[in-house]
C-alpha cells in the first residue's frame, strides 16, 4: 500500500498503544490527525516531540461521545484507528464509550467516506467464559460470556465487549470495512508521560504491594507489536476480521522470577 500523502486517525491519541501506533505512523509517511480531549495538555507532549509529528501529526480536540468533533477529526481521511476507551471501572463512562462512542466513530466513518477501519479490541473480549471447556484453544473465534462478566462487576471488559459487538454491528449496517486487533495483556515502553494501567501489575510486585503472586497464566504483548499489528491489518488488502495479538504466555511465578532476577532488592513474592 502506498502511504505517501496518506491521512488517518488515531482516535485517543495520547494513551500508551495509541501514542506507538502513532510513532510507528508517522515513521512509515503517514499524515496522522490525532483525537484529544485537549489538544494543550501537557501529557500529550510526547506526541508533538515524535520525529515527523511537526510535519505530519495534527491534534484534533474530540471526545468520541461527541459525534460532531470525532466527525469533523475524521473527515479527510483514508483510515481510521479506533483506539480511544476509558480503562477505568465505571459502568456509566464505560457504557457511554462503548455504545454511543463506538456509534458516533463508525457512523463518522461511514459519512466521511473512510475506507477502511481498524478497532482495537482486547483480550477480555474472548477469553472470560467460565463454561469454556478447558481443552478448548482461546482464538480469534472465542467471546467472553457477557453476563459473567456483568456478575462479576468487571465494567471495563463488559464495555469493551459491547464496545466490539457494536463495531461489528454499525460496520454491517453502514458498510465500513472493519478489522479488530485484539491484543493481550501489553507491557512495553510508555512513550506517554504517566503510567499505563498495564503497568500497574509489574510496580504492585515490586514496590510490595502483592504479597503473594496469582496462581494463573497470562499472556503478553510487546506494545510496538500491537502497533505494528493495527497497521499490518490496515496496509494489507486481505485482512479481514478479528486478529488475536499474543506474543507469549507467562505463569505469575515466572513474571515474579525474572523480576526478583533482575531487581533483588525488591521485595517481590517468591510464593
Amino acid at each position: 500500500m502506498m502511504v505517501s500523502g496518506q491521512i488517518v486517525c488515531v482516535t485517543g491519541a495520547g494513551g500508551f498503544i495509541a501514542s506507538w501506533l502513532i510513532k510507528l505512523l508517522l515513521e512509515r509517511g503517514y499524515f496522522v490527525k490525532g483525537t484529544v480531549l485537549d489538544p494543550n495538555d501537557p501529557k500529550n507532549s510526547h506526541l508533538r516531540e515524535l520525529p515527523g509529528a511537526k510535519e505530519r501529526l495534527t491534534l484534533c480536540k474530540a471526545d468520541i461521545p461527541d459525534y460532531e468533533s470525532i466527525l469533523h477529526a475524521v473527515k479527510g481521511c483514508s483510515g481510521l484507528f479506533h483506539v480511544a476507551f476509558p480503562i477505568v471501572n465505571d459502568l456509566k463512562r464505560v457504557m457511554e464509550a462503548a455504545i454511543r462512542g463506538t456509534m458516533n466513530v463508525m457512523n463518522a466513518a461511514a459519512e466521511a467516506q473512510v475506507k477502511h477501519v481498524v478497532f482495537t479490541s482486547s483480550v477480555a473480549v474472548i477469553h472470560m467464559d467460565p463454561n469454556r471447556s478447558p481443552d478448548r484453544v482461546v482464538d480469534e473465534t472465542c467471546w467472553s460470556d457477557l453476563n459473567y462478566v456483568k456478575t462479576i462487576l468487571d465494567w471495563y471488559s463488559y464495555g469493551k465487549i459491547l464496545a466490539e459487538l457494536t463495531a461489528w454491528e454499525m460496520a454491517k449496517k453502514r458498510g465500513v470495512e472493519l478489522v479488530t486487533v485484539i491484543p493481550s495483556f501489553t507491557i512495553g515502553q510508555m512513550l506517554q508521560p504517566y503510567t499505563s494501567n498495564s503497568a500497574l501489575h509489574i510496580i504492585k510486585l515490586l514496590n510490595g504491594w502483592h504479597k503473594k503472586y496469582g496462581n494463573y497464566v497470562q499472556g503478553y504483548v510487546h506494545v510496538r507489536d500491537v502497533a505494528l499489528a493495527h497497521i499490518l491489518v490496515y496496509e494489507s488488502p486481505t485482512a479481514a476480521g478479528r486478529y488475536l495479538c499474543l506474543g507469549t504466555v507467562l505463569h505469575r511465578a515466572e513474571i515474579a522470577a525474572m523480576l526478583l532476577q533482575m531487581f533483588p532488592h525488591y521485595h517481590i513474592p517468591t510464593k
